[in-house]
């Protein structure tokens, strides 16, 4: 298990520095002038040049690529050219917000996607029938979409909810709740169905197998077997869908945070890069791939525990 994780992890930072490095040059190689953007359009070229000596722009590429690297190998990613705050306190102001939106989320598509799938798969029925209706919808529907339906009903006609985000560094739990709340729905419930489907899907592989046969006739009750050995040997393909769930709603959380004016990362994300605020850009690029690695470190070593079969491959 030991030279698993080390195998994942050198394989992470690899996929990391690959990313940084192609992210560096695509922002550098877009065609604009850094220093005039910051400096605006009637800036002189005096000003411009000293703009350009000021950020090491005047430098070349590479060297400012092994700069970057050297700095963030120590943890300082820069500071931003809009705000003059560092990258890395940016990020860690913002990053709570994100997590807990996305935790959150997934933790409520996990539960109720396991209890839908499974029921599905053992009743079958108008549950099933059901539960694959609303994969379609749930796939069609854009989780934005829903968002708006949530604020229209929940925070604008009944006032249950606050409509903007009111997360403060010092606000206590019920600000987070309420903040909170609307964006997780609106996360669960386009990504409840799909996961569930998977679920039913793979429950229903296992319960067909022939060991499921072999302890039915042995006496064992159909609880244990259910529980003990069917939903055992199911979870893998539902931790997959959740952690692409996850990974994907990193980026899809973009539009929520826009939508509820949450200070998170997809906030931060899209100021910088309309900005042109390559450093925080690249704060941003590296902070998710992190989450990415951390992510899919974390479900390999689940499957690993759940099914003895990863663990010997």
């Amino acid at each position: 298990m030991f030279f698993f994780i080390v195998r994942r992890l050198v394989s992470g930072v690899t996929v990391l520095i690959a990313l940084a490095c192609i992210t560096f040059f695509l922002l550098y190689f877009s065609g604009s002038n850094i220093a005039q953007n910051l400096l605006g359009e009637f800036a002189t070229p005096d000003q411009v040049a000293a703009k350009e000596h000021e950020l090491g722009l005047d430098q070349p590429l590479l060297v400012r690529l092994f700069q970057w690297f050297a700095g963030a190998l120590h943890g300082d990613l820069g500071t931003s050219w809009f705000t003059n705050e560092p990258v890395t306190q940016s990020l860690l102001s913002r990053l709570p917000v994100t997590l807990a939106l996305i935790i959150a989320a997934t933790i409520g598509i996990a539960l109720l996607a396991a209890v839908f799938g499974i029921a599905a798969a053992v009743k079958r029925g108008g549950i099933d029938r059901a539960l694959q209706s609303g994969a379609v919808v749930g796939q069609a529907i854009p989780d934005f979409v829903i968002a708006i339906i949530l604020v229209t009903i929940f925070a604008i006609g009944l006032g249950w909810f606050p409509a903007t985000s009111s997360i403060a560094p010092d606000a206590g739990a019920v600000a987070w709740i309420a903040s909170l709340a609307l964006p997780v729905i609106a996360l669960i419930i386009n990504g409840l169905t799909s996961t569930a489907q998977q679920i039913r899907s793979a429950v229903i592989a296992e319960l067909e197998k022939d060991y499921v046969r072999t302890l039915r006739s042995r006496g064992i009750p159909e609880r244990e077997i259910l529980y003990k050995h069917v939903v055992r040997s199911a979870a893998p393909a539902g931790l997959t869908v959740l952690s692409l769930h996850f990974i994907g709603m990193l980026g899809g959380v973009v539009i929520i945070e826009q939508i509820f004016a949450l200070p998170g990362m997809g906030a931060l994300a899209v100021q910088s890069t309309t900005l042109g605020d390559i450093p925080l850009v690249m704060g941003v690029v590296v902070y998710t791939v992190i989450i990415v690695i951390i992510v899919n470190l974390l479900v390999d070593l689940a499957n690993g525990w759940l099914n003895p079969k990863v663990r010997v491959s």
